[in-house]
């Protein structure tokens, strides 16, 4: 299956492969990096997750892209688009490592893949699930633009944490998008 690679000034976003297990083991044994997706776990579970993720590129069309640092091929985390079964909209999320934490990586990753998102899976609404206690993504959510639409609930195993949806139209991703 082709998948698009998505590139912006720092970073290649691009679908899962094997070779991230590393990067991806790391950041998901990281208690910083995983507190709001769920805490960490092992390489054997991370291993999982990444197959998942690539399965749903699949079955999907569209799952959260590997992000790789442009300048050193080091895989920085995964974001983008994501709506398993019992989702509660069409989102795009994000996780980065803690190594490259705070540079801005998930702003320009996000951005990427919202306009993916919007102008290429024809999304007309795109949320992040957020807990409210996750203020880092609050203000990423807030400088993309986004405003907390509603609480939502999240299929199991994650049905007893609570997350509201923040998001925004494609109309206005679009609206400030060009003021940008």
């Amino acid at each position: 299956m082709n998948s698009p690679v998505l590139f912006t000034e720092r970073l290649i976003l691009r679908r899962p492969a094997a070779e991230d297990l590393d990067g991806w083991a790391a950041f998901s044994a990281d208690p910083v990096a995983t507190e709001h997706l769920g805490g960490p776990v092992e390489r054997s579970v991370a291993w999982r997750q990444l197959c998942t993720m690539a399965g749903a590129w699949e079955i999907n069309g569209f799952a959260m892209f590997s992000v790789i640092e442009r300048a050193t091929g080091k895989w920085v985390g995964r974001l983008g688009p994501w709506m398993p079964e019992g989702w509660p909209g069409t989102e795009v999320g994000w996780g980065v490592a803690a190594e490259f934490a705070g540079r801005g990586y998930a702003y320009e990753g996000a951005i990427a893949a919202m306009d993916y998102a919007v102008d290429v899976l024809g999304w007309s609404e795109v949320i992040h699930t957020i807990a409210p206690e996750n203020t880092r993504s609050i203000r990423l959510a807030q400088r993309l633009g986004s405003t907390n639409l509603r609480p939502v609930k999240l299929p199991a195993p994650y049905a007893d944490v609570k997350v509201d949806a923040w998001g925004q139209s494609a109309e206005q991703w679009r609206t400030g998008r060009a003021a940008r």
